[in-house]
């Protein structure tokens, strides 16, 4: 009940922002038009163009966290949050178009010049502009992160951008005024390519989010703090989270516990685990993997504080776990985590088995390769 108290305030969240965004940006799109127009100010015009691009956007970020926002069902039994990557993959395409537009527009402005004729009246407009732009761009950007939207902190870092846009246009209109100057087309190429350049940037945030990325550490430490508090735990490793939309992940881990410890009793434990984890984190386990400690033997316990050490000691070596030994069949068992820069991963494990060979001759190592997937 919490976790769908706590998505249905972050969807009224952003729909609530996304539409002051639509208000704040459609006044400032119709006074930014008439006063372009009227004064043959291409850059105010583009600037208005902008706006309405942004409206758009808004809508596009509320229609796509209802989307989002809809329960599973048979056909998506993991839910529907993906729809917010496809809302910015939507949202930076009309980004992009507008900035092109913009482009060819100023392009031709610059071919064929037209005399800005500013006024007082439209240096007030571009002011004001600024300024509701800078103040709504701060509390898009504020809500965004409280709501954990990527759509609305880039919505939040555009409207700031905007500001930035439009004090440029002010100044080339105060350089008109005072210098006779008219650098307005050229002032619009910027625009038009600071344009693209947003929406580029966040196809490749949408496509990032699509392909799966390093799951922030943030979410593991949460899930790492919880498990370990479970005084039967020893540890928490193999931390993987699927990212089904922002702030929905299923996810698998390791946990280390007694040898001693019956099955009955794992199952409790896991079960619990799991419960636990959901309630504090919102984070779904799929599975909870068990690894077996060498609790009751004070010399395995001690081999293994000494094979520790000579693992870790080389090179792109992150961490040594599960580790386990069979006195009965003489094998040793062990997972290390290596980390992307080591190339000659079999050859690593290689040298690695040979070291731990020549201090316990008698024994069979087998290391499996563990990849550096999260923060742990």
């Amino acid at each position: 009940m919490a976790e769908q108290e706590k998505a249905f305030s972050r969807e009224k969240t952003i729909v609530k922002t996304g539409v002051i965004g639509i208000i704040a940006n459609v006044l400032l799109a119709s006074f930014k038009a008439l006063i372009g127009f009227a004064v043959h100010s291409t850059a105010m015009v583009l600037d208005a163009v902008n706006n309405l691009s942004d409206v758009l956007s808004s809508v596009i970020t509320i229609i796509g966290t209802k989307i989002a926002s809809r329960k599973p069902d048979k056909k998506h039994p993991l839910g529907h949050g993906r729809a917010e990557y496809l809302a910015q993959m939507i949202v930076a395409a009309l980004i992009i178009y507008a900035g092109i537009t913009a482009l060819w527009e100023s392009v031709k402005k610059i071919i064929e010049p037209v005399e800005a004729e500013h006024s007082a009246i439209s240096l007030t407009v571009i002011s004001v502009a600024i300024v509701v732009k800078i103040f709504l761009g701060i509390y898009v950007t504020k809500q965004g992160k409280k709501a954990r939207s990527d759509l609305l902190i880039s919505s939040g870092k555009d409207a700031l951008f905007d500001a930035g846009l439009s004090t440029a246009v002010l100044i080339s209109a105060i350089v008109l005024i005072f210098a006779g100057l008219n650098i307005e087309a050229y002032v619009s190429v910027v625009i038009s390519f600071f344009i693209f350049k947003a929406g580029v940037e966040i196809i490749f945030e949408a496509v990032d989010d699509m392909l799966g990325h390093r799951v922030e550490g943030e979410y593991t430490r949460k899930v790492k703090e919880c498990v370990s508090g479970f005084p039967e735990v020893h540890g928490v490793y193999d931390i993987v989270l699927h990212n089904y939309g922002p702030d929905r992940y299923l996810g698998s881990l390791h946990i280390e516990v007694d040898d001693t410890m019956t099955a009955d009793r794992i199952d409790a434990l896991t079960r619990s685990i799991s419960e636990k984890t959901y309630t504090d984190t919102g984070i779904i386990l799929t599975a909870v993997g068990i690894y077996s400690n060498n609790s009751s033997d004070e010399k395995l316990m001690k081999m293994r504080n000494d094979i520790t050490e000579i693992v870790v000691d080389h090179k792109h070596i992150l961490q040594l776990h599960g580790f386990y030994v069979d006195e009965e069949r003489k094998r040793i068992t062990f997972d290390v985590v290596v980390d992307f820069e080591e190339q000659d991963r079999e050859g690593l494990i290689a040298h690695i088995v040979g070291d731990v060979k020549k201090v316990l001759p008698g024994y069979d190592v087998v290391v499996t390769i563990d990849s550096d997937i999260s923060d742990q």
